[in-house]
């Protein structure tokens, strides 16, 4: 009775510390996705993939390798069709992001006697992280906020004004790339947190949250920081409180912080 109390212990510790990593990582990563209104750009990211999922496992190479590349991939289609402005951003956003969740699910039709847990792809499976994905997990989330600590002032200078960082010497092109990179690794990290279908979410809501709460950008990284870590502390203890899906409970419960944020926002107005 005592090892298996011991084993229950040990395997909430690791989805704790895991959800953890990526809400220190999504917080402040989300507050550029809401400053740039790239909601929907991270959706069809996100939605990107399972693609790579799926053919990471077919070509038998390291699968979040291959959903950063799927999600870079994305990117540059993005960013190439976006140029041609025969379509406005929402149609083609719509299109791809739709489009690369589809083409996922019919790549991974073809794997045939490959086992793919569906449901833990789509809405993640936290309680199933053990220790090599919690090494994957910090060692990137700490990469992806040493990056985005380095290109901080070139990336706000950036969204505030793009024009202007250019003609001030930012390199505009290669920080922007930069944080395209950081998306799509904080999504690959993400995926067995919450899922392909609610990675979104969690760089989304928490920054969203942060925004009425915080005077400077630097405090609304660290308010979207903590309402995440907020987030899955709560999210997980409702989880197994009440017996419920673990990435979509902390979803949830970060929804349900951002509403409260709002009716104080609110009150505090009237």
């Amino acid at each position: 009775m005592t090892e298996l109390s011991g084993l229950f212990d040990d395997f909430i510790v690791r989805a704790g510390l895991a959800g953890l990593a990526v809400a220190l990582a999504a917080g402040p990563l989300g507050c550029f996705v809401i400053w740039r209104r790239m909601a929907y750009f991270g959706d069809a990211l996100s939605h990107s993939a399972l693609l790579g999922i799926a053919l990471g496992t077919l070509l038998r190479v390291p699968v979040q390798a291959a959903v950063v590349a799927s999600g870079l991939a994305m990117a540059g289609f993005l960013t190439a069709f976006a140029r041609q402005k025969r379509l406005g951003s929402d149609a083609l956003l719509g299109i791809f992001s739709h489009a690369a969740l589809s083409f996922g699910l019919i790549a991974l039709s073809f794997l045939g006697a490959v086992r793919i847990d569906l449901h833990a792809l789509l809405f993640g499976d936290i309680l199933a992280v053990d220790a090599g994905d919690l090494v994957q997990v910090w060692v990137g989330c700490a990469v992806v906020l040493a990056v985005l600590a380095f290109l901080w002032r070139p990336l706000l200078a950036a969204t505030v004004h793009r024009d202007l960082a250019q003609a001030e010497g930012v390199p505009v092109a290669r920080v922007e790339a930069a944080f395209m990179v950081l998306v799509a690794l904080t999504i690959a990290l993400a995926v067995k947190i919450v899922g392909v279908m609610l990675i979104t979410a969690l760089l989304i809501i928490p920054a969203a949250a942060a925004r009425g709460l915080s005077r400077t950008p630097e405090q609304m990284a660290a308010v979207a920081a903590l309402i995440g870590l907020l987030s899955v502390g709560c999210g997980l203890g409702a989880s197994l409180t009440w017996d419920l899906p673990a990435g979509p409970a902390i979803v949830a419960t970060a929804a349900l912080i951002f509403s409260a944020t709002m009716v104080i926002r609110t009150t505090g107005k009237a």
